[in-house]
């Protein structure tokens, strides 16, 4: 006996077939090409960002109104337990604009 198959079936078939060639194309191409800046110069891909680099090399940091220590931590590259370890008179759920904490 033939089995029938409907035309929504049919339908959704093809389009998940077009979809998972999508997703494959667009994951080769991001790994064979990277991306290119408007000087033409290549730039690296956004997975080697995962490295830790410090961002500043300043012994002290100002508050600024808003700043969370995860913010201050992602700006300065400084890890939040560092900065909590070097301030400990500091209370990290209430910074107050204006004080300055050791980042070295």
């Amino acid at each position: 006996m033939e089995k029938r198959t409907s035309a929504a079936a049919r339908i959704f078939a093809a389009f998940a077939l077009v979809a998972a060639a999508v997703v494959i194309i667009a994951v080769v191409a991001g790994a064979i090409g990277g991306s290119d800046s408007k000087d033409g110069s290549r730039q690296g891909t956004k997975h080697q960002a995962h490295k830790q680099r410090p961002k500043t090399k300043a012994a002290t940091y100002v508050v600024k109104s808003g700043d969370t220590l995860v913010s201050i931590a992602h700006r300065t590259g400084i890890p939040v337990a560092h900065i909590i370890a070097l301030n400990p008179e500091v209370d990290p759920q209430i910074l107050i604009a204006g004080e300055t904490l050791k980042l070295r």
